[in-house]
């Protein structure tokens, strides 16, 4: 049975059984040759706070900033985000769709209770973004002109070439 996923017995106590797991995995060597086994750990400034830690960490590891948001500035970011974004969508109909998608998005924070102060987002105005997608498109090419129709000969040259005459008539001159 994986070690991971065994459930701790009735009647032991958590400590216990953690202190059971770990003496088993040295048992088993899951601890060795891990990296970074014996060496000291990275000094850190003591001016640095746990945040800066975890910027600095999500920066070395190219990690999402945004993700480490509250929601309502994440959505306030995804908002201010947008007019690039609908740049490089295919079709009115798909800016329509993000801009919609975000604005039920923002409704439903409203809607949430907040149990600490964030930022309230503003719903994105999508007439705007579909006229900034319109503006970032290039301008349609223009039309070809349309190609002359072949010139036919007139009708009544038409009947009277190499004097023969359709079945049925007569030349006005018999």
């Amino acid at each position: 049975m994986d070690p991971v996923t065994e459930r701790k017995p009735t009647g032991m106590s958590f400590e216990t059984w953690v202190d059971l797991q770990i003496a088993q995995g040295m048992a088993r060597g899951d601890f060795d040759d891990l990296p970074g086994a014996g060496k000291p750990l990275p000094r850190r400034d003591p001016e640095e706070t746990a945040y800066d830690w975890v910027l600095e960490k999500a920066r070395k590891e190219d990690l999402d900033l945004a993700g480490m948001l509250p929601p309502g500035m994440r959505l306030r970011r995804e908002r201010d985000l947008l007019p690039t974004v609908v740049t490089g969508l295919a079709t009115e109909a798909a800016v329509r769709v993000l801009a919609e998608d975000y604005n039920r998005r923002v409704e439903e924070f409203w809607r949430r209770p907040q149990l600490t102060p964030d930022a309230v987002p503003g719903l994105a105005d999508v007439d705007a973004l579909v006229a900034e997608w319109r503006r970032s498109r290039p301008p349609p090419a223009p039309e070809p002109p349309p190609a002359p129709e072949p010139t036919r000969g007139r009708w009544w040259r038409r009947r009277s070439v190499g004097g023969r005459q359709p079945p049925g008539r007569t030349r006005p001159d018999s």
